[in-house]
């Protein structure tokens, strides 16, 4: 009693710490006790009146709602839902970022992004928890023992219904709503009805009956009630011995309660079905916080003489069903757990205090103030005890989920962001790789091509050289191709210019089939070498995978390099003039142009030729059409005038030409030349005809007779078969002088088209090599891409870290401010 004291006067006088002196204790306990046994009611109640201070009787009514307990809670819930909105954003990047990794699959796999799915479904369904979570209190006992009274006085206002009997026959759920209006809903129906069918609803005396384990919510106006804004939900419930379904009535409906409420009745002691309630409820949850009401303590007004007895003796047995019996709490929070009220006083109590009456006003019997005081303490342990355990029971859960989620997430994150640094360096490895190649074949490419122009130059020059000997030996050799040809001669002008066209191409097969026997094998092998040698070097430069791919796109030649020598005899002779009448040898003409034609060629020593041989390729060469030589002798055509048929000029030469015979010991030719001169002179001239004379007339007739038959000779000779081998001469002596003027070109050609083969095969695998280089920069170009990118994804998981850690160190903090202190 007295310590039962000492927290009443403490609420009163605002003194919170105990007192030292018993005996002052024991001295405030006699004077109570002897003011409850000589006053009556009506003068207790004008007592209390007069001594009671408004202002003190309901500190709760007027005091903010920042210094309530339940406010713990109500920060803690939206710092909580402050901290998962945080995480479902940051689960929703990283799923996002993921999903973007997924079509990598060296980095993310199908069963890694399913798990990052699945937590964005996890912390939509912890969200939505969260904006349900509330505190929760249900309130349980016998039948008609005040439960519903309880909560009204709590509430201020009558909302539950009350009375004489079984008057809740369900589950009654009250909570706050955000409007202005009060409703009520069924279970598992969404119409809103109205509060004024609670009566209807849950009376057990009305005819349309629920079942005693369905549920009612009931949403009151927040506004008017502190504790519904405070998220505080309290469940009404049947009374523990009507229905034998405890075990259904947790499972619904108890589970995620904080607080507990057994309502006794004082009257009576606690009897077995309470009990058994309590101890299922305590095998379901671990230490679950249990108040304990003995209400309608009222009543002890009446017997005054036992009401420390009783009141220690439902004290006690409620400490040992707490400590002893349930084993939820020591002895220290039993004793502070254990509360002697009167819920329907305290009611009407609050009722008149509301309409600005005095709070006595609503008094049933004497001892009103302690009995309220006593209601209050209930209220603010109450309150302290269910925010600390919906705290506790509520948030730490999730927020140890949380950190689960990000912890689990981060270490996800740690493992992808090592695979990509992995991944990372191998592409920086290809890369750098990739790198050295593409310079490297850029610089032996440069060096390559350097050395294949060289090799191709001086294999031009080597193939002009051997194509311009072999083909001056051909030439010297062309009387003997000539002679093999054998198509029958004749001098008829239309078979001899069939005759000179079939000769003109048997000249130039013949020449080109000699040309290529000599040539074109080892230029062939020569050009082939050249190109495998080509080939080989620059193969050497492009990547086996790369050479594969590309040599499908080549076009390679399939005939082996064969030399094409352009003579073309039909246009070069096409000026050949032949001369088939018939000349005798020894004719002063025929010894004229033999001279004329020495004297000319030593003209031609003593005058050096300059030729310019890149004016000769370039350059056609026009040869003038030869005017045909004279076939009559000089010394049968008749000239008037001339003393013996020769002209002066003709003399000189011929004076000439015999001292010249002489001196070398010249032929019959020379003496008959030499004889015509004497006998001219001795025409001329006394002295000549004392020569003639020396000389005689005889050798001059035998020169003379001898010279006839050297001409009858040859004219008798002058057969198709002369004919044929003077034309093949004058063809030889014509042919051999217009090859001489295209060997140079010829062998140009021929080069050329060495150079040409030579450079268009390089050509070919440069382009082989550029095309290599190309995708090998192109690759080089997608691996830079895709090093960017793997940077990026980098820093964005290590963005993803921070906000991992970030939300550990929310999580941390919350607990250490909401749940440790605790």
């Amino acid at each position: 009693m007295a310590a039962y004291l000492n927290r009443t006067i403490s609420l009163v006088t605002g003194q919170t710490g105990p007192n030292n002196n018993d005996d002052k204790n024991s001295t405030a306990t006699d004077t109570v006790d002897d003011s409850r046994h000589n006053l009556s009611l009506q003068t207790s109640a004008s007592s209390t009146s007069a001594n009671f201070n408004p202002m003190m009787s309901d500190n709760r009514m007027y005091q903010t709602n920042d210094k309530s307990p339940l406010q713990i809670f109500v920060r803690a819930k939206k710092k909580i839902n402050d901290i998962y909105g945080e995480i479902e954003e940051y689960v929703l990047e990283t799923t996002t970022f993921i999903n973007a990794l997924h079509a990598d699959a060296e980095i993310v796999d199908k069963a890694e992004r399913e798990l990052f799915e699945s937590y964005v479904f996890k912390v939509a369904a912890i969200r939505e928890v969260l904006q349900r979570d509330h505190m929760k209190v249900a309130f349980f006992g016998r039948t008609s023992n005040g439960k519903s009274s309880v909560i009204n006085a709590m509430l201020r206002e009558k909302i539950l219904p009350s009375g004489i009997g079984h008057t809740t026959n369900c589950f009654c759920q009250v909570e706050g709503s955000d409007g202005g209006e009060a409703y009520l809903m069924k279970e598992g129906s969404d119409e809103k009805l109205n509060v004024v069918n609670i009566k209807q609803l849950a009376n057990a005396l009305c005819q349309e009956k629920l079942c005693e384990s369905s549920l009612v919510r009931i949403f009151w106006p927040r506004e008017r009630c502190s504790l519904l804004r405070d998220d505080v939900v309290f469940v009404d419930s049947p009374g523990v011995d009507v229905s034998a379904n405890l075990d259904d009535w947790i499972d619904n409906h108890c589970l995620n309660a904080d607080v507990f409420v057994l309502v006794l009745n004082a009257e009576s002691t606690m009897t077995r079905a309470e009990k058994q309630f309590f101890h299922t409820v305590s095998q379901k949850l671990s230490k679950p916080n249990i108040f304990i009401l003995n209400n309608r303590w009222d009543a002890s007004a009446n017997e005054p003489e036992f009401q420390e007895s009783v009141k220690s003796q439902h004290t006690e047995r409620c400490i040992d069903f707490l400590t002893k019996e349930l084993k939820v709490s020591n002895e220290k929070e039993a004793a502070e757990r254990v509360f002697f009220v009167s819920a329907r006083e305290t009611l009407q109590a609050r009722i008149e205090e509301s309409k600005g009456n005095p709070p006595h006003l609503g008094a049933i019997a004497e001892g009103f103030q302690i009995r309220y005081f006593e209601f209050q303490d209930f209220e603010r342990k109450f309150e302290e005890c269910i925010s600390q355990s919906a705290v506790k029971t509520k948030f730490q859960q999730h927020s140890s989920r949380g950190k689960s989620v990000s912890g689990d997430m981060r270490s996800m994150l740690d493992n992808i962001y090592e695979r990509i640094t992995i991944f990372r360096n191998l592409k920086q490895d290809q890369k750098n790789l990739l790198t050295e190649r593409i310079q490297g074949t850029e610089t032996q490419m440069m060096q390559v091509t350097r050395e294949m122009k060289m090799k191709i130059h001086n294999m031009v020059e080597e193939v002009e050289e051997k194509v311009s000997k072999a083909l001056n030996e051909e030439i010297w050799r062309l009387g003997v191709l000539i002679d093999e040809f054998n198509m029958p001669f004749h001098p008829e002008r239309l078979v001899l210019n069939i005759y000179k066209k079939e000769l003109n191409a048997h000249v130039e097969s013949g020449l080109g089939s000699n040309l290529r026997a000599r040539l074109s094998m080892a230029l062939a092998m020569n050009v082939e070498s050249a190109q495998n040698e080509m080939t080989d070097r620059m193969h050497a430069l492009v990547p086996n995978e790369q050479l594969v791919t590309n040599s499908s796109k080549m076009v390679v030649r399939t005939q082996p390099f064969e030399m094409l020598y352009s003579l073309n005899c039909q246009n070069l002779c096409a000026d050949f003039q032949e001369d088939l009448e018939f000349k005798f040898s020894w004719g002063i003409a025929a010894m004229i142009q033999r001279f004329t034609g020495k004297v000319r060629e030593r003209s031609k020593k003593q005058t050096p030729a300059l030729i310019n041989r890149q004016s000769s390729i370039g350059h056609t060469v026009v040869t003038p059409v030869s005017t045909p030589v004279e076939t009559t002798p000089v010394c049968l055509l008749p000239t008037p005038g001339v003393v013996g048929g020769i002209t002066p000029e003709q003399l000189s030469i011929i004076s000439r030409f015999a001292m010249s015979s002489i001196g070398s010991q010249g032929t019959v030719g020379g003496l008959v030349v030499a004889g015509v001169v004497l006998l001219y002179r001795y025409q001329l001239n006394t002295e000549h005809l004392q020569m003639l004379k020396t000389i005689g007339w005889r050798v001059l007739v035998g020169i003379g007779a001898l010279y006839g038959c050297i001409y009858l000779y040859e004219r008798l000779s002058w057969t198709n078969s002369a004919k044929e081998r003077t034309f093949k001469g004058q063809y030889v002596r014509h042919a051999t002088k217009k090859l001489k003027m295209i060997v140079d070109l010829t062998s140009a050609n021929c080069s050329h088209q060495v150079q040409q083969e030579l450079s268009s095969t390089f050509a070919r695998l440069c382009r082989t090599v550029d095309t290599a280089t190309t995708d090998m920069n192109e690759e080089l170009k997608t691996l830079e891409s895709q090093l960017n990118v793997l940077e990026a994804n980098q820093k964005q998981l290590k963005l993803l870290r921070n906000k991992a850690n970030y939300i550990q160190n929310e999580l941390d903090i919350f607990e250490h401010n909401y749940i440790a202190p605790q």
